[in-house]
């Protein structure tokens, strides 16, 4: 069991909890903290007539219809409900999980008002695998993530939709079936709920995690082309790394030359004095994504260890302040930098697989023994070729655009939400990208046998070609590009 503390939590512990069957529980200090704050805002109300937004007010535009006590509950429970306007595809089942992780986080630091129980039912949905639906469309990023948090909220109270053993079905039913009833909604929890950018901080979390790895990834590969090709390596080398001054070429330049340490096709003869973009520029291009990934990680952390609903409750020193820590700004801007970013990574790669097809430097055009007869790799560069046009048109940045809502009491918005959906894309096409230059240049390799690359390269070639074979002839090659993505990002 793992308890919710204030201790920090990096991508990599999210991803961990995520992907394991670990439960998640509440800290004893978490408890204390929650319980006094809900306490806190429950002797607020009771004691004096004070307008507080969201708590006894309407909502957005209507901030100042002043709402009678006795219907405060049923104020929450109509926020829930009208706000569930989701449309379009529904988000995967991992994403929505991390959703609900993510807010339980959020409201165990104590600022929001919320009961203790509201927390728990989020961890039993989260601990029982009843996961909300929740639809990619209908958030602007602003004024928290509306419309997916609405949905996510909904089987709390017993309505809406869940994902629950392989089946999508009605919340109610499961819930009865479990034997377990829907909360109640106090004064702010359907708010508090609701504020907040779970929906874009669940994807982020998610495509700096995957990112991560696709640095990873481009770099085995690349070396792997390099080689392939019969590559240089004297641009890899760290004095001339070092005077650019760029951390992440710096680093990508010594992966690169830590990788090729002792290749014999590295220490052939070449009879040319330079190498094309794509692989002399490894450690530049390669180097500038891994920076722009640092940064995300930063802003993605600060997030996740971060309190985002509205309005925001400080018991200590007697403050209910109405603020816009739900605006989702840096995560809009981030989102769109990763995904520009991560499309690089995917962009660069398509070359070095073109130039491996290309029939230069010794190897088979469409690196297949009869080209002609045979088309080879051919139709696989025309894959990557569409992914990459496909992600040019889906970095065009979301956080740029704005428009008016709630009558124009939110005239700013930062549309991180379709940055969160367009950057997800744009992460499965480079992971797809990438499987196909491994391809590629794992063909490439074979052709220069007896040849042997560096032993840490001989050893990943041995065990991908436990998974796909050579190819001596034409066969359906998406089949091979499948297990050429799953050997990578498995």
């Amino acid at each position: 069991m793992h308890y919710i503390t204030d201790d920090f939590y990096s991508v990599e512990k999210i991803n961990a909890l995520v992907v394991s069957v670990e439960k998640i529980g509440i800290s004893e200090a978490s408890k204390i903290k929650v319980s006094a704050c809900a306490d806190y805002l429950k002797h607020k109300l009771n004691r004096g007539n004070e307008v507080i937004y969201g708590i006894n007010t309407g909502f957005g535009s209507m901030c100042n219809t002043v709402i009678n006590n006795n219907e405060l509950e049923e104020l929450q429970v109509n926020l829930v409900r009208s706000h569930a306007c989701g449309a379009g595809a529904k988000i995967p089942i991992v994403i929505s999980k991390r959703i609900l992780l993510l807010k339980a986080i959020a409201l165990c630091k104590g600022y929001s008002g919320v009961y203790l129980e509201t927390i728990e039912r989020i961890l039993w949905l989260y601990n029982n695998n009843v996961i909300p639906v929740i639809y990619e469309l209908g958030s602007l990023g602003a004024s928290g993530d509306l419309a997916p948090l609405a949905h996510m909220s909904l089987p709390l109270i017993g309505e809406g939709e869940v994902h629950y053993k392989g089946e999508i079905r009605a919340a109610k039913e499961v819930l009865k079936e479990l034997g377990v009833n829907p909360i109640h909604l106090h004064a702010k929890e359907g708010l508090a709920l609701l504020n907040g950018t779970q929906f874009m901080a669940a994807f982020l979390s998610h495509c700096v995690h995957e990112g991560i790895r696709i640095f990873d990834a481009a770099n085995t590969v690349g070396s792997l082309s390099l080689d392939a090709f019969l590559g240089l390596k004297s641009p890899f080398q760290a004095n001339v790394n070092a005077l650019r001054n760029q951390k992440g070429q710096i680093e990508v330049a010594r992966i690169i030359s830590d990788r090729l340490e002792g290749s014999a096709l590295m220490n052939e003869p070449k009879e040319h004095v330079q190498d094309p973009y794509s692989l002399r520029c490894i450690p530049q291009v390669h180097g500038a994504s891994k920076d722009t990934l640092d940064f995300c990680r930063e802003i993605i952390e600060n997030e996740i260890n971060a309190v985002t609903d509205n309005p925001t409750i400080f018991p200590e020193s007697d403050e209910i302040i109405s603020a816009g820590n739900f605006h989702g700004q840096p995560l809009a801007l981030a989102l769109d930098y990763l995904a520009i970013a991560i499309a690089e990574l995917g962009s660069v790669s398509e070359r070095r697989t073109y130039k491996l097809i290309s029939g230069e430097r010794g190897l088979p055009p469409f690196l297949v023994k009869n080209p002609g007869l045979h088309s080879g790799l051919m139709i696989a560069q025309y894959s990557c070729a569409s992914m990459v046009s496909q992600n040019k048109q889906l970095c065009t940045p979301a956080s740029v655009d704005t428009i008016d809502s709630s009558n124009g009491q939110e005239d700013h918005v930062s549309m991180g939400a379709n940055a969160a959906t367009k950057c997800k894309r744009v992460i499965e096409n480079v992971q797809n990208i990438i499987g196909i230059e491994l391809l590629s240049a794992a063909q490439a390799i074979d052709f220069r046998r007896p040849l042997q690359s560096s032993k840490v390269n001989e050893e990943l070639l041995t065990a991908f070609r436990e998974e796909v074979s050579f190819i001596e002839s034409d066969r359906v090659l998406s089949n091979d590009i499948y297990k050429s993505n799953s050997f990578l990002f498995k």
